[in-house]
């Protein structure tokens, strides 16, 4: 990364890159944002907890330069602490304060704990950054100190002693997850992606957890409980296989045919039952009822089955142009690759106009079988695990520099995300108004369309580049002007989308979150859609 001179973060260390800066200061911008449209004790929270991390991020960036880290990280970013630590915090804060809109006491309660649960496990990777930092950091320590104490004081008088043990439980499990998958997966995570993905399993596996011991109180909607069923399982499959192939190898016939007897095992023996304890229905029966339940659900089962066809035969073209090329090392193009940003706004639009709750569900579907075949790939499972590594090996990038390839994983979240996350009670129709009515369209607007339209013409047209980034002004600005059309587009198709003429904030929301795409090396997939769904629902 190219470096400028700056001031530095702390007053013993190298001066920060000026994109690292810029970055900090687009981050910074969306904290004062939702603080000044929340303006309670929770938003000054995260604005303790923003500037804490800005100064630990600076910690973190050094000891990745050093190679002193507790884990092998990703290399070819900065630590990216400050955008991953206000995530889970700001998510909660404009839950809260959608759900306290609508009147429901329940997930506003729930709102609170995202948030604290969020600012607990950013400053467990704050102490831990400063506790293996050498000499010892005074100046950062008495910052992020005074912003713990700060945040330790509020959140002590703000919840029940029962939401204080569940974010201590979430806390727990995110350090025993942070030891087995960061040493497990080497080089795929920064620290600030770690944050980000690790703390979202924490949250749901203490909440699977949770539910399962009080099912008879549980009122919830089969359809969460399928996404925290499958969800959680799926991981807790891969720490499982991970542990076991350590001891065999996993190339051989028998050892497939070994993984495929015990996947079977787990999800008929474990995972459908756990499923059935919670919904108190036949899993597969439930499952089939729902997607087949009305014609709608059908002609969008077909399309999307189509466009999966489409999109296999995107990569078999690919690999059948590399293979004729006299280059074996040979990429697929950036255009290339968007291909699969297009297929997938093609995707998601219809669900979120027709179905969304169809849409929902087969997102959960397709995230179990993206992470099944990329086990099935990792552990060079017969008869696809080699085929599999050959066809994906042309869509690589300087991000999947770990043994996970993890790119179009992240791009399904990224476009599911504000599809899962929000509470469906507090967004039923007639409730979503102005900016938050495009709530759900947050991953199609900041990844389908902005990141697409940037990358194709900023490494197309561009000329002019922001200081210290490979992206450009032009990508920026097509980037923005392509997401804007958007808007008007869907206004003109979805009827239950009505903006209240709230185009400033939506153009502003739309800006900040470009301008954090030219500036961050975190893996945009995941982090654009997550910025765009807070400032939209604030």
């Amino acid at each position: 990364m190219t470096r400028e001179h700056a001031p530095p973060a702390s007053g013993n260390g190298a001066p920060l890159s000026g994109s690292v800066l810029a970055e900090a200061a687009v981050v910074f911008a969306v904290v004062l944002s939702i603080h000044a449209a929340v303006w309670d004790r929770y938003s000054w929270c995260a604005v303790a907890l923003a500037v804490q991390a800005f100064y630990v991020q600076y910690k973190w960036d050094r000891l990745l330069q050093q190679g002193s880290a507790v884990f092998q990280f990703r290399m070819s970013a900065n630590s990216g602490l400050l955008p991953a630590s206000v995530v889970m915090p700001l998510l909660g804060l404009v839950m809260k304060e959608r759900c306290q809109a609508v009147g429901n006491p329940y997930f506003e309660r729930f709102g609170i704990v995202v948030a604290a649960t969020g600012m607990a496990v950013a400053l467990f990777s704050s102490v831990l950054a400063l506790g293996i930092t050498r000499p010892v950091p005074t100046n950062t320590c008495v910052i992020s100190g005074l912003a713990g104490s700060v945040i330790i004081y509020i959140m002590k008088h703000s919840l029940s002693v029962g939401e204080v043990i569940e974010v201590l439980e979430v806390l727990l499990i995110f350090v025993y997850l942070n030891m087995i998958l960061l040493y497990l997966l080497p080089r795929c995570f920064t620290p600030g992606e770690a944050l980000l993905v690790l703390g979202g399993i924490s949250f749901m596996l203490n909440q699977l957890i949770k539910r399962s011991l009080t099912v008879v109180e549980s009122q919830g909607d089969p359809v969460d409980f399928f996404l925290l069923v499958v969800v959680v399982g799926m991981v807790l499959m891969g720490i499982f296989f991970s542990t076991l192939f350590v001891f065999m190898d996993s190339g051989t016939w028998a050892s497939s045919i070994f993984f495929h007897l015990m996947t079977c095992v787990l999800g008929l023996g474990v995972v459908l039952p756990w499923l059935h304890r919670l919904i108190r229905k036949n899993p597969l029966l439930w499952l089939l009822q729902f997607l087949f339940q009305t014609e709608t659900r059908i002609y969008l089962l077909v399309y999307w089955s189509l466009l999966a066809t489409l999109a296999c035969l995107v990569v078999l073209y690919q690999n059948a142009k590399r293979s004729s090329s006299e280059s074996k090392k040979h990429q697929a193009p950036t255009i290339a690759r968007k291909y699969f940003h297009f297929i997938v706004v093609a995707t998601y639009i219809p669900g979120i106009i027709f179905d969304r709750t169809l849409l929902y569900v087969a997102a959960t579907i397709c995230l179990a079988v993206f992470i099944f075949l990329e086990y099935v790939r990792y552990f060079r499972i017969k008869p696809l695990g080699h085929t599999l590594r050959s066809l994906l090996s042309l869509f690589l990038d300087e991000r999947d520099s770990g043994p996970l390839i993890l790119t179009h994983i992240y791009l399904l979240l990224g476009m599911s995300l504000p599809i899962w996350l929000v509470p469906r009670p507090c967004t039923q129709k007639g409730s979503l108004g102005g900016a938050r009515a495009l709530v759900p369209y947050a991953g199609v607007l900041a990844v389908g369309v902005g990141d697409t339209v940037a990358s194709i013409f900023g490494s197309t047209m561009g000329e002019i580049h922001w200081p210290g980034t490979k992206k450009t002004f032009e990508g920026t600005m097509t980037s923005i002007f392509a997401q804007i059309i958007s808007v008007a587009l869907i206004l003109i198709f979805d009827s239950g989308v009505d903006l209240n003429y709230s185009y400033a904030w939506i153009l502003g929301s739309i800006s900040i979150v470009s301008l954090l795409e030219a500036y961050t090396t975190q893996i945009d997939n995941l982090l654009l859609p997550l910025y765009l769904l807070i400032l939209l629902m604030a």
